[in-house]
């Protein structure tokens, strides 16, 4: 029987990892796209999550009063933490100070000195794991961890999270690379994949992405085993 970080892995490459073009909020493009929301929100993946958050948060013993987040990517997971435990509390943080009402930015969990983790879904440049850093430490809580679902590994996002959230350590659950590795291209029907010649050269098999070649950028023809245009299928 897989373990729940295994299973969890296996979900997430399933529901949440895509291949094609796509753009980011870091402005930049990317042959890949993970949505973890897709997972954290699913049934079976929301007790995943919640297993294997807190399983590193014990491991890790921070022992946190609280978990939270910068509102939406951190609100599933600071929800299954918070049931899975029975113990830890959660809070979310806004992206801007509310303008009605009390007007606070931290909504759930509120006291001042109290220990706490946060938690993001996906980091890449890390810009909303460190607003939630900095929004947490100006109410005045203690952060003494800083975790994310799935680290992106490029635009600089660990070093920007690490040195915001120092001294406090960052934990990554999962690599983009750890999910690729695990996930499986869904390939057309039987005759969509039926070769068919071209000049006398037999065309690559097609498959349902929409990508571009890692080589020269053309449209690709195969992702297996990466992106590649007819000329660099090989």
């Amino acid at each position: 029987m897989p373990s729940a970080r295994q299973e969890l892995l296996r979900l997430l490459a399933k529901k949440s990892f895509r291949l094609g073009e796509f753009k980011l909020s870091s402005g930049g493009t990317s042959d890949y796209y993970v949505d973890c929301r897709t997972t954290t929100l699913d049934a079976r993946g929301a007790q995943l999550t919640g297993k294997v958050f807190l399983q590193e948060i014990r491991k890790q013993k921070w022992k946190p009063k609280a978990i939270g987040g910068l509102t939406m990517g951190a609100d599933p997971i600071v929800t299954a933490v918070a049931v899975t435990s029975g113990e830890i509390n959660g809070f979310l943080v806004r992206k801007g100070e509310k303008q009605h009402g009390t007007g606070q930015r931290i909504e759930g969990f509120r006291e001042e000195g109290a220990r706490v983790v946060i938690v993001d879904d996906v980091c890449t440049t890390g810009a909303s794991t460190v607003q939630a850093i900095e929004a947490a430490r100006e109410f005045g809580f203690k952060v003494v961890g800083v975790m994310c679902l799935v680290e992106r590994e490029e635009a600089e996002g660990r070093a920007n999270v690490e040195q915001a959230a120092s001294p406090a350590p960052f934990v990554a659950i999962f690599t983009a690379n750890d999910v690729r590795k695990v996930h499986r291209p869904v390939k057309l029907g039987k005759a969509a994949k039926t070769r068919r010649s071209v000049k006398g050269v037999a065309s690559s098999p097609t498959f349902a992405v929409a990508a571009i070649c890692e080589v020269c950028g053309r449209q690709a023809v195969t992702n297996m085993p990466r992106n590649r245009c007819q000329a660099h299928r090989m």
